[in-house]
């Protein structure tokens, strides 16, 4: 098999979704309870909490959207990251910092052309488990 066709691809799990999506808006209600019980004047604490829950909600909708386009995600051994979008076509992406991968889960955030950020939380139990060790192998030696 050749370097260049070799590659992993993972495909987001619903449930994990919900779980990120479950953890933003906990994080964003327990955000404004901090907030409200600063010593600060009302009017601070009022416009904190609007800015604030403002700025979370904006980044749960941009989540979303960017899951929307997302169905499976390539890694390809040169380094090179690609999006199944809704079209059932790849599109090329870009792996951006804050990505982690462990030996049974992962955080993947991955940049499309169009812009919007695709953050995905991954598991090894839920790939098949050739293209979770693929996976693996392409991170160490893109990493390194």
């Amino acid at each position: 098999m050749l370097s260049t066709e070799y590659s992993a691809e993972i495909s987001p799990e619903p449930c994990l979704r919900r779980i990120v999506l479950v953890s933003g808006v906990l994080l964003a209600l327990a955000g404004n309870l901090l907030i409200m019980f600063m010593s600060l004047p009302v009017s601070l604490r009022v416009f904190g909490v609007a800015l604030w829950s403002f700025s979370a909600l904006r980044e749960l909708v941009l989540l979303r959207r960017a899951w929307a386009g997302c169905i499976s995600l390539r890694f390809v051994a040169d380094g090179e990251v690609e999006i199944l979008g809704p079209d059932f076509e790849w599109h090329p992406a870009q792996l951006v910092s804050g990505s982690i991968l462990l030996r049974s889960m992962g955080w993947l955030r991955v940049r499309t052309i169009a812009g919007p950020v695709v953050a995905e939380l991954v598991r090894a139990d839920r790939q098949p488990c050739p293209d979770w060790r693929r996976l693996q192998v392409i991170w160490r030696h893109v990493g390194a």
